[in-house]
């Protein structure tokens, strides 16, 4: 017997490949989308793997230092380093900061660290170029996102900063690329304030006492420690929020990138929903245009389940085809998002049963229109 589906296809074949084509993009952009989702997750977790530390100490009651300012006193890790399940400990800040490149502005999250301490936020396996800082004052290293090079000299604050370091893949939990300076050109750059500021404080009375403030202490702990324990007692005796690495990745996914992430959720939904509904209608109108031949093979006593076979194949070829057509077009354009995008084969393979599955519920419409056919209707033109 003639397989229908396939001689139907062949006789409109054009038309078939341009709107698998026009759905498939809109499955791409479902496929960026959650990259885009992937990518906000991968960029949360980089600080964290660089790092690679146990706990994190900041101010009480608060979730810093991503998620709510925190500010500690720089000393507190010469505490810390006290405690008997304490490996290392090491002072560390964060700040969000405007680069000036030419005309432009680039975002960016400025680290500083004690470039002598045993803890160092600077993966060696990200370093593209150079090296990292040595001096504790006027070095720069940055992410290679922000298109510096060896050399350059960057304004910050009062300042200029010489690049002696490029990184590949570091990013802040928004996508930002990283900066890392010596803790005291950082602490400088967050807690002193303007010469003009300064003055106008004496005259009020105050004193900047800033200077030796940081945003976390960050540390490790001794393997023959429970981790759990050593936060507990940590908290209760040092009066600050204690976090644990999950309990941080934990605050950065819930409270930081979670409503960004639930709004790419629900654009992911609409848009697979919106691509069944075009599904369904090109099934439909593809439908009608036969719907002469439909009776005509209706009349010749062909039965109902053979055609119905030939609407449910044709339409799960077209969301097969756009689902092709939907991983080429996404893999062509996810580097040209200024975001991270992160495709995953998971991510596809979920995303094509929800395809065939929305394409099998399409050709309902397609198969109730066949049913209803009047084989009659074929008699007269």
């Amino acid at each position: 017997m003639i397989h229908l589906a396939k001689e139907d296809i062949r006789h409109t074949l054009g038309k078939f490949i341009v709107t698998a084509m026009g759905v498939g993009m809109l499955l791409g952009i479902v496929l960026i989308m959650m990259g885009v989702y992937r990518g906000m997750i991968a960029d949360a977790e980089v600080l964290l793997e660089d790092l690679d530390v146990d706990l994190w100490i900041v101010q009480e009651n608060t979730l810093g230092p991503f998620a709510e300012a925190s500010r500690i006193h720089e000393d507190l890790q010469y505490t810390l380093k006290g405690y008997d399940a304490i490996q290392k400990s090491e002072a560390i800040t964060f700040q969000s900061i405007q680069i000036p490149k030419g005309k432009e502005q680039i975002s960016a999250l400025a680290i500083g660290y004690d470039i002598y301490g045993e803890i160092s936020p600077i993966n060696p396996k990200r370093l593209l170029a150079g090296r990292v800082i040595k001096s504790e004052h006027y070095e720069i290293v940055v992410s290679d996102k922000t298109l510096f090079k060896l050399g350059d000299k960057i304004k910050l604050g009062r300042n200029f900063y010489k690049v002696v370091g490029i990184t590949h893949g570091s990013v802040s939990s928004g996508g930002d690329p990283l900066v890392y300076l010596s803790l005291k050109d950082a602490q400088e750059l967050q807690f002193t304030y303007t010469n003009k500021r300064v003055q106008t404080d004496r005259a009020r009375g105050i004193v900047n006492r800033d200077a030796h403030l940081v945003n976390a202490i960050v540390a490790t702990v001794k393997p023959i420690y429970s981790l759990e324990n050593v936060s507990k007692e940590l908290k209760k005796w040092l009066h600050k929020s204690v976090y644990t690495r999950e309990q941080q990745k934990a605050v950065l996914t819930k409270y930081v990138i979670e409503k960004a992430s639930k709004q790419i959720g629900l654009f992911t939904v609409i848009l697979v929903s919106v691509s069944t509904i075009i599904i369904a209608l090109i099934i439909y109108t593809m439908t009608l245009e036969k719907m002469k031949e439909i009776s005509i093979m209706k009349l010749i006593g062909l039965p109902n389940a053979t055609i119905v076979k030939m609407i449910v194949e044709e339409t799960l070829l077209l969301g097969v085809l756009a689902f092709i057509f939907g991983n080429i077009f996404s893999h062509l354009i996810y580097d040209k998002f200024p975001k991270h995008v992160l495709l995953e084969s998971s991510d596809a393979l979920s995303l094509f049963v929800v395809v065939v599955i929305a394409s099998i519920f399409a050709s309902f419409i397609g198969v109730k229109k066949v049913i209803n056919a009047d084989p009659t209707a074929a008699i007269g033109g």
